[in-house]
């Protein structure tokens, strides 16, 4: 059965045609067993890439697929991963379902690489672009957070201008023992390297200054 209806599905068709420029791919991570919600994830995947030309998904499995999931980092589904045209990985993930208003997270960052612009501001770009150590952007969520796409593209958008940044995703309601260990007790919550935390979706402005300690941090260690 279709999950999205013929209005939706329309909708995006338009949107997709106007704001896709390149060609961009999707790796779908997924297992048969432990992964409740890898059938509906990848469900949602399929309708989406049928809506346009310009995406390519292509289905992976986690238990047999190693060297693929060695590549990408991938160390728990359902996964989704995406790469430019080319195969380039953008290290932008999504760990779980993207439902709920996370679905608006997954139609935004399509058509942002698609476009190859992250629409930050010049001075975002430029601060964000001088980082030179590893960072590892986790921004925790829940489908029917409205706020927590806002923090998720922010995010993603600081990996598509630097090579050193990852950005992922995650669904805190299926993986609870990363909500434990993180103590996620609002959403969403971001965390950077595992040393600077903050709670709320917040202004670019904000961002880069948490960015910036984490940084800064790194060059200490």
């Amino acid at each position: 059965m279709a999950l999205l209806n013929e209005e939706q599905r329309n909708m995006l068709i338009e949107y997709f045609s106007k704001e896709m420029k390149d060609k961009v791919k999707i790796l779908f991570f997924t297992q048969n067993i432990n992964c409740d919600y890898c059938p509906d994830t990848e469900a949602i995947l399929k309708e989406i890439s049928e809506l346009s030309d310009k995406i390519e998904l292509e289905i992976k499995n986690f238990a047999t697929d190693k060297e693929e999931v060695e590549k990408y980092g991938i160390d728990k589904v359902p996964a989704t991963v995406f790469l430019t045209e080319e195969g380039k990985d953008t290290r932008i993930k999504f760990y779980g379902i993207p439902s709920g208003y996370e679905f608006t997270s997954l139609i935004e960052t399509i058509a942002m690489l698609s476009k190859k612009d992250s629409g930050l501001s010049e001075k975002a770009k430029e601060a964000i672009k001088k980082i030179d150590k590893k960072m590892h952007i986790q921004v925790f969520v829940t489908p029917s957070c409205p706020y927590c796409p806002r923090m998720v593209i922010l995010s993603h958008k600081a990996a598509m201008e630097n090579e050193n940044i990852n950005s992922s995703m995650v669904e805190v309601i299926e993986f609870p023992n990363l909500g434990e260990k993180y103590k996620v007790m609002g959403v969403p919550k971001t965390i950077i390297n595992d040393k600077v935390e903050f709670e709320g979706a917040v202004p670019e402005d904000y961002f880069l200054d948490y960015l910036e300690k984490a940084y800064n941090i790194e060059i200490e260690n």
